[in-house]
């Protein structure tokens, strides 16, 4: 099952169209748009029809993970496999700290994440991985209703070999231990 949703994902990214990301215009969003159809990055749009369709298949299905998927408003990836410092800097540069929250940030081996949050009173609407190190650039946005001690679940669920994801774990302990 978790393969048939992966290739999905993958045809629903194909045809995503950059317009279509997010109707608000924040920098995050023309970051994305500018390298959208920049054929050095992988880009991946998930929109929020297709986490409503896959939260509604009666397949077997983990439905603490069904019950994540349904709240979220879409998921926009962007990688790229080299200059993966300056693309970071450049997006750090572009977050505007007074709408959103840093939450983590870890240094390691010369890679760099940072993770940070938005929030509209005690509901996170986005959450945003930024990795950059000498070989790989990751900006990752989940949008929509987000509960960190399960959105870890979810990158599991997906089965996404990106870089960095593994922090999200090391989130979900942090919340699991206050």
């Amino acid at each position: 099952m978790k393969n048939i949703f992966i290739v999905l994902l993958v045809a629903v990214a194909s045809l995503a169209m950059p317009n279509q990301v997010q109707a608000q215009n924040d920098a995050i969003t023309k970051y994305f748009d500018k390298y959208m159809d920049d054929e050095s990055f992988t880009v991946v749009y998930i929109s929020s029809k297709m986490f409503e369709m896959f939260a509604k298949l009666d397949a077997d299905v983990d439905e603490e993970l069904k019950a994540v998927i349904k709240d979220l408003k879409g998921l926009r990836i962007l990688v790229r496999d080299e200059g993966g410092l300056k693309y970071y800097k450049e997006a750090i540069k572009k977050i505007d700290f007074n709408e959103y929250e840093e939450l983590m940030t870890v240094r390691d081996e010369g890679t760099n994440v940072k993770f940070v949050v938005r929030e509209e009173g005690d509901i996170i609407k986005e959450l945003l991985l930024i990795v950059g190190g000498e070989d790989e650039f990751v900006l990752m946005s989940f949008m929509g209703k987000i509960d960190l001690a399960k959105i870890s679940k979810l990158a599991k669920g997906l089965e996404l070999d990106i870089d960095g994801l593994e922090h999200l774990e090391k989130i979900d302990d942090e919340d699991n231990n206050d």
